[in-house]
């Protein structure tokens, strides 16, 4: 909040994933729309536009309009279509002014693009790519028809960009949104002055251009990102064009913590755990703990162990990272089993065979018995 007020913002664009889920918490909702009033008690001529992400619901984010109307803040999460289809670009283009009210500016405010949402382009390879192409230069030249020769035009989107450097988070994004969305920096006409991105979580220039940007998450959202400094981008639009760029971090109010530093046999890491500092009145806030473990095979007692090892300490213990020694990360196709193969082995094969692999030796006689155990149960239960 602080940053706005010194840094003398006068518009602040947030591109989507202003929730990690659709439905999110009442707390969650609260903490947003608190944010929105003390920004603009704070900086009272603040414009703030807000779109939505893939992890948005975007009738949702857009429900509280109607109340916002009035009011310096834009929240644009659906694109509306007129009765013939036509995709209705006065809502998506928002004018930007300085503190007299005279227009410097408009930006392409563009949420998340969804199946149905962009143009329909025939006969190309990607009709993803090809669709959102489309639709963003349809925008371009929309707001080419409201700008006048003293104003620039920005522009904002929720998407994959291609040859975008991707953290572990968004590698599980591209699986959910099937790998073809990647959109090419050329989607953007090159006399847009800026272009703020959303949905990659790693703060990166796009093709080294300067003016087209992820700002990257403002939080740590996974582990990976222990080393990571977070960030927000600013910069000046002077005469219509970009100046005085600039990244300012974002400090961590609650910090990443592994231990060990890497994956340890579980009596070295019950040792590394146990000589962590007590939790007292006067401790400062508590970092979330990864543990990293190195196991020689199944351990089921392996949370407990842990969870009993930090009690008290000052952490706050939020996920175990367990490998084992028999993993290298490499696929022998030699071993592979043919669909034909398979059935002709039985449950207890599979068992040693899946067993073997993942942890580089022998099932041991007692997890035999009970896994034969729990194969003759399960045979009894579908006879009855």
């Amino acid at each position: 909040m602080s940053t706005l007020s010194q840094e003398a913002i006068n518009v602040l664009l947030i591109s989507g994933d202003v929730f990690d889920l659709s439905n999110p918490s009442a707390a969650s909702v609260k903490m947003f729309y608190s944010f929105l009033n003390k920004a603009v008690k704070t900086s009272p001529d603040l414009q703030i536009i807000i779109t939505a992400g893939n992890h948005d619901s975007a009738a949702r984010l857009e429900s509280p309009k109607p109340l916002l109307e009035s009011s310096n803040i834009h929240i644009i999460g659906l694109i509306e279509k007129s009765e013939d289809g036509s995709i209705n670009y006065e809502k998506l283009i928002i004018p930007l002014k300085d503190k007299s009210g005279d227009i410097k500016a408009w930006c392409l405010a563009i949420p998340f693009l969804r199946l149905g949402d962009y143009p329909v382009v025939a006969d190309v390879e990607n009709p993803y790519t090809a669709g959102v192409t489309a639709l963003y230069m349809e925008a371009y030249q929309y707001a080419l028809s409201k700008k006048q020769d003293n104003q620039s035009v920005i522009c904002m989107g929720h998407l994959h960009a291609q040859n975008s450097e991707i953290s572990d988070m968004d590698n599980s994004e591209r699986l959910i949104m099937g790998g073809i969305e990647c959109i090419s920096a050329s989607a953007f006409h090159e006399d847009i002055q800026y272009v703020a991105l959303g949905h990659i979580h790693k703060a990166q220039r796009l093709g080294g251009k300067e003016h087209i940007r992820y700002c990257g998450s403002p939080l740590p959202m996974s582990f990976s990102e222990l080393n990571y400094k977070h960030q927000v981008v600013v910069f000046d639009l002077v005469e219509q064009k970009v100046s005085e760029l600039k990244t300012i971090e974002i400090p961590i109010s609650v910090s990443l913590l592994r231990v060990p530093t890497v994956p340890s046999t579980l009596t070295e890491v019950l040792i590394a755990l146990q000589q962590l500092p007590e939790m007292k009145d006067d401790s400062p806030s508590a970092p979330y703990l990864e543990v990293l473990v190195l196991l020689d095979g199944p351990e089921p007692s392996l949370r407990h162990k842990i969870q009993s090892a930090v009690e008290g300490k000052n952490v706050r213990f939020a996920t175990i990272k367990s490998s084992t020694k028999g993993e290298t990360g490499s696929t022998d196709n030699s071993k592979n089993i043919t669909p034909g193969k398979l059935e002709e082995l039985k449950p207890v094969d599979v068992f040693e065979k899946v067993y073997e692999a993942r942890y580089n030796t022998a099932v041991p006689d007692n997890l035999l018995i009970l896994f034969n155990q729990a194969t003759m149960e399960a045979a009894q239960t579908d006879d009855e």
